[in-house]
């Protein structure tokens, strides 16, 4: 399945900063950074579970926001990218 992942992680607290860091790191370890506060994570059920728990866990919930968009195959095909950052496809294997 395909999930954006988004976040706003309040920073002006103490921790905050810490917070974004493990947060951002969480995401990255599951999918790519497509914007500063959005990932795409092109993942199964069982990753999807570890990573909600995982966010969940890190986010300060009472003053941090992390949203999960569940992106179909119609969805993908509908959307659109402007501007610098090729988009990757999730689907082919990534060579670094």
């Amino acid at each position: 399945m395909l999930v954006l992942v988004t976040y706003d992680v309040a920073t002006s607290d103490d921790g905050g900063t810490r917070r974004l860091r493990r947060v951002a790191r969480a995401c990255a370890d599951y999918g790519l950074r497509v914007q500063k506060s959005v990932f795409e994570c092109q993942i199964g059920q069982k990753e999807w579970v570890a990573l909600r728990a995982r966010l969940l866990d890190e986010a300060k919930l009472e003053k941090d926001s992390v949203r999960f968009y569940f992106l179909d195959a119609e969805a993908i095909q509908r959307t659109e990218h402007h501007g610098v950052g090729k988009p990757l496809d999730l689907e082919e294997p990534l060579v670094f």
